[in-house]
Order: structure tokens, then C-alpha cells, then sequence
């Protein structure tokens, strides 16, 4: 009965590596249900609904007529969609604007989860929402065609931008160093792209914080569009390793070393560091520096 008088928000994505912290930290106040192509914890109201298929996500959405839809998920390998643009493409954009017009058609609210690479990382200062955007990579485009649908279609939607996520479920940098570290001396890190890694309990706090002062309050049409959300301070893909090795008391060798020294398909800013003002100024809440945030994502490991 409770479940009854609560809000409702459908998390795409919900057992991807920010769904998985999102729906608990939601959860005591919203009811909470989920798509995805594989079912995960038991708590929440699942739906196995692939988002490219318009058919089967307006069944879920008329079945669940939620109030809030946070659409999370999304093809976020960056190097896989360097090789499978057609899949990026149908992820990314063809599930987006899938979202986009259902929720348009039923008059629901939209928090659309984006990227820093959105942008090409020439900028020396950190990117504000209103700077302009150019993607390097097939990843980067397709999200940002997404955020073009979301701008476009809906007036009360938002998007968040992040970077560098790590959290307890899926791949993450954190993993892969730590397992890389038990089979290898030597391991070499690029040290000329920089960011700011981004816990996923404290971007899911943070989507809670929008959520309260942007839907909970008396609407306000400024207050809608593009926000940046990341832990504070930021780092090269080094020093986040080597932060990590001290921390886990990890003995390996690390050696920084240049992107182009690395065969990646996918080419990534050199800087993309985001400027969070504005999700500050309209939550009145900070997040922690990443330091900070990967030691409790590591006490919780």
C-alpha cells in the first residue's frame, strides 16, 4: 500500500554499474522499478524490455505509468562502439529517442544520463554546460545525439553529464587495475587524458539532490536542461592508478605513459574535466573530492 502513495521512477539500465546504486539510494522514498535485459535484485519491480524496441517500452510504460523515468541505460564501451557503430547508433540514439517520444506521449519527466565525452578536451579550464560541444569518438556523438532528442522533445526534461564512473557493479578502472595488478609487474597507464573519476553512490545521492530541487519544487523552466555532475577535484587515468594501488597497498610497477603510445580505437579528450556550479548553485549540495569517494567505494569492496 505504501508502494501506492509513493512517486514512481522506471531506472533504465537498472542493473548496469549506476543503476545498481541508484535503485537503493531512491528507494526509501520513490517506488522504484526497472528495465533491462537481464533481471538483478529481487526488490524492485522488474521488466526484461530491450530499449531499441518502441513496442515493448510503451507496454512497460503503460503498465507501470511511472512519474519519473532516469534513462541510464546505454552502449558505454567507449572502444566498442569505435568498432560497433551500429550498435552504439541503435543504443544510444534510436533507444533514446525511443524514451524521448514515450515520454513526451505521456506527459513524464526525463533525467537522461550523459558523458564528458561529449566534449574534445582542448578546453585548459573546466567545460560548463554551455560550452560547446565536439565528441571525438562514435560513443561521444551518439550521446550527444541523445541529448540533442532530449533538448528538442521535452521541456522539463534534464541531462547529466558525468565522467569516470566507478561503482560496485560491472567493469570499472578500479577493477581492472586490481586484477591487472595480481597478474602482471608492470603495468602502463596513460597520464595525458584528465578527468574526474565519479563514484556511482555519489552521482546517485547527487540525482536524488536534482530530483528534490528541480521536480519536488514549483516548477521553473530555467532550472530544467543540461547539468554536470562528478566528484570534485581531478586526476589523470595515472594518478587515479596509482591512488589505487597505494590505497589497496597493491605492489606493482606503474608506468605512465602517452595515449598514442596505447592502440585504442577510440580516440578520448585530453582534458575533460566538468564544472559543477551549476548543479551546486541548484542543490545547494557539493560532492566530495574523488579521493574521498574511492576510498569509500573500496571499504565497501
Amino acid at each position: 500500500m505504501v508502494d501506492d502513495i509513493k512517486k514512481r521512477i522506471l531506472i533504465t539500465g537498472i542493473n548496469g554499474m549506476l543503476g545498481q546504486d541508484l535503485a537503493p539510494v531512491l528507494n526509501s522514498q520513490y517506488s522504484i522499478s526497472g528495465i533491462d535485459l537481464q533481471a538483478g535484485d529481487s526488490r524492485y519491480a522488474f521488466f526484461c524490455c530491450d530499449i531499441t524496441d518502441a513496442e515493448g517500452l510503451k507496454k512497460v510504460f503503460e503498465e507501470i505509468k511511472p512519474w519519473l523515468i532516469i534513462h541510464a541505460a546505454a552502449f558505454t564501451d567507449v572502444d566498442g562502439c569505435e568498432k560497433y557503430p551500429e550498435k552504439a547508433e541503435a543504443i544510444n540514439v534510436q533507444g533514446t529517442r525511443n524514451i524521448v517520444g514515450l515520454c513526451r506521449e505521456y506527459n513524464i519527466k526525463l533525467i537522461y544520463i550523459s558523458t564528458d565525452y561529449v566534449f574534445d578536451g582542448e578546453k585548459l579550464s573546466a567545460y560548463t554546460e554551455s560550452d560547446p560541444t565536439s565528441p571525438l569518438n562514435v560513443y561521444g556523438r551518439t550521446k550527444l545525439l541523445g541529448e540533442e532528442f532530449v533538448l528538442t522533445g521535452l521541456t522539463d526534461g534534464l541531462i547529466v553529464r558525468t565522467s569516470w564512473l566507478f561503482g560496485k557493479g560491472g567493469k570499472n578502472f578500479v577493477k581492472t587495475i586490481i586484477a591487472k595488478s595480481a597478474q602482471a609487474d608492470v603495468l602502463k597507464v596513460v597520464n595525458d587524458q584528465r578527468g574526474s573519476p565519479t563514484h556511482t553512490v555519489s552521482l546517485s545521492l547527487a540525482l536524488r539532490e536534482l530530483i528534490r530541487s528541480v521536480f519536488l519544487k514549483p516548477a521553473k523552466s530555467e532550472n530544467y536542461g543540461v547539468y554536470h555532475v562528478s566528484n570534485s577535484e581531478n586526476c589523470t587515468w595515472y594518478e587515479f592508478a596509482k591512488t589505487i594501488v597505494d590505497l589497496c597497498d597493491i605492489n606493482v610497477d606503474l608506468v605512465a605513459v602517452d595515449s598514442t603510445q596505447l592502440a585504442r580505437p577510440a580516440k578520448r579528450p585530453r582534458r575533460s574535466i566538468l564544472d559543477n556550479s551549476r548543479y551546486e548553485q541548484i542543490t545547494k549540495n557539493k560532492l566530495c573530492p574523488w579521493r574521498q569517494a574511492l576510498q569509500s567505494y573500496l571499504s565497501d569492496r
